[in-house]
C-alpha cells in the first residue's frame, strides 16, 4: 500500500484529490479548493512541470446529490464510498450537522474509519469538516483548527482533540485542518506549494486575487464576547456600560450599579461569565472600539478616548493582546466596504 501512496505521488503524476462536500449551507467549502488545486493543474501542465491533480468532488451519501442552502443542486459523479484507496488528499468540506441526514451518513462515517495515513498521504478538512475527523478518530491527540464560531462546540464535543481557532490552517503529521469556508482557499494553496513549490502556488493565488499567505488570524473575525442568556449578570451591564466605557471604570463602579458587594460581584461574575469584570469591561471597549473602526472615520485618539483605552498606545496594546493586530491595520481590514469604495472613486 506504502509503494501505491509514492507512486501515486510521483512528480510526474496526478496526485488524487478527493473533496467531500458535507456542507449544505456554502458552496464555497468546497467549489473553493476545488478551483486551487484545477488551476494549479493548468499551470503545471502549460509550463511542463507537472501532471498536477485529479480533483474528484463526491458526495458523503449514496444519493450522490450535495443540496446547497441558496438553491443549488449538484450531482456528484460519485459518492465518497465509491472511492477507492489510496488517496493522495482527501479533504472533508463542512459540516451542516443536520440530524436529517445522520442516518444516511452512517456509511460515510464507516468508510472514513478505514482511511489512514498508510492508504492516505494527507487527510483534511475545511469549517466545519473537522467534527468529522473528529468523529472518525482521526484528530485525537491532535492539534486542530475549525471555524472560529465552532470553537467551543469542538472542544466539548471532542475533549480529547488539541482545539486552536487562531489560526487559519493548521497541520499535526498528515492531518490538516482549516478555518472557516475561504480558509479553505489558504489551505489547499499552502498544499499546492507543498507539492509544486512558491512559484506555482503564487500564480495561482494571483489569479483567484488571493493572499498565499493571508494576513492575521481568525481572533480578527470572532466576538470577543458570546450572546449572554438574559438572566446572565453580563446582559444586565452591557447596556449601562455602552454610556460609560469613557469613565474609568473599576471594580467598586460596577458592584455600585449592579447594588452588589465588591466579592459577591467577582464571584458571581466569574461563576456565569467564565472572566473578571475587569477582563468583561476590556473586552466591551475592544468590541465598541472595533465597531467604530468598522463604520466610522472617528480618529484613533478620539476612538480611544471614547471607549476608555487610555490612549494610542495603550489601544494598540490592547488590540494586539486580544485580536492579534492593530486598530490602524484593523481597520483597514475590516472598514465598511462601500465606504471604502466610495473613498477610492473620490480619490481616482
Amino acid at each position: 500500500m506504502k509503494q501505491d501512496i509514492e507512486g501515486a505521488n510521483n512528480y510526474h503524476q496526478k496526485k488524487r484529490v478527493v473533496i467531500v462536500a458535507m456542507t449544505r449551507l456554502l458552496l464555497l467549502d468546497f467549489a473553493g479548493p476545488a478551483d486551487v488545486f484545477n488551476y494549479a493543474t493548468r499551470c503545471l501542465q502549460e509550463t511542463g512541470a507537472g501532471e498536477g491533480y485529479e480533483v474528484l468532488v463526491v458526495a458523503p451519501t449514496s444519493d450522490k446529490l450535495v443540496a446547497i442552502a441558496s438553491g443549488i443542486e449538484i450531482r456528484c459523479k460519485l459518492s465518497a464510498m465509491e472511492v477507492g484507496l489510496p488517496i493522495d488528499t482527501l479533504i472533508i468540506a463542512g459540516n451542516d450537522f443536520s440530524e436529517d441526514t445522520a442516518a444516511a451518513l452512517v456509511p460515510f462515517y464507516q468508510w472514513l474509519s478505514t482511511v489512514n495515513e498508510g492508504n492516505t498521504r494527507r487527510i483534511a478538512s475545511v469549517c466545519g469538516g473537522a467534527f468529522a475527523l473528529a468523529k472518525a478518530g482521526l484528530l485525537n491527540g491532535r492539534k486542530a483548527t475549525t471555524h472560529w464560531d465552532l470553537n467551543e462546540k469542538l472542544k466539548k464535543s471532542y475533549p480529547q482533540v488539541n482545539v486552536n481557532t487562531d489560526p487559519f490552517f493548521t497541520n499535526d503529521g498528515n492531518i490538516y485542518t482549516s478555518a472557516g469556508v475561504s480558509a479553505g482557499i489558504d489551505l489547499a494553496l499552502a498544499l499546492v506549494e507543498e507539492d509544486y513549490g512558491k512559484d506555482i502556488a503564487v500564480k495561482v493565488a494571483r489569479q483567484l486575487v488571493f493572499y498565499l499567505s493571508r494576513p492575521g488570524l481568525q481572533s480578527q473575525f470572532g466576538n470577543l464576547l458570546p450572546v449572554y442568556e438574559r438572566s446572565n449578570i453580563a446582559n444586565k451591564l452591557q447596556e449601562w456600560l455602552k454610556d460609560h466605557l469613557h469613565e474609568p471604570l473599576d471594580v467598586s463602579s460596577i458592584a455600585a450599579h449592579l447594588n452588589m458587594s465588591v466579592r459577591n460581584l467577582t464571584r458571581v461574575f466569574q461563576k456565569q461569565t467564565g472572566m473578571s469584570p475587569a477582563k468583561f469591561v476590556e473586552k466591551t471597549r475592544v468590541e465598541n472600539a472595533r465597531r467604530l473602526l468598522e463604520d466610522t472615520d472617528i480618529p484613533l485618539e478620539r476612538i480611544s478616548e471614547q471607549c476608555g483605552l487610555g490612549g494610542l498606545v495603550c489601544m494598540r496594546r490592547i488590540f494586539l493582546r486580544h485580536l492579534m493586530t492593530t486598530p490602524s491595520d484593523y481597520r483597514r481590514a475590516f472598514r465598511t466596504s462601500l465606504k471604502h469604495a466610495e473613498t477610492e472613486h473620490l480619490l481616482s
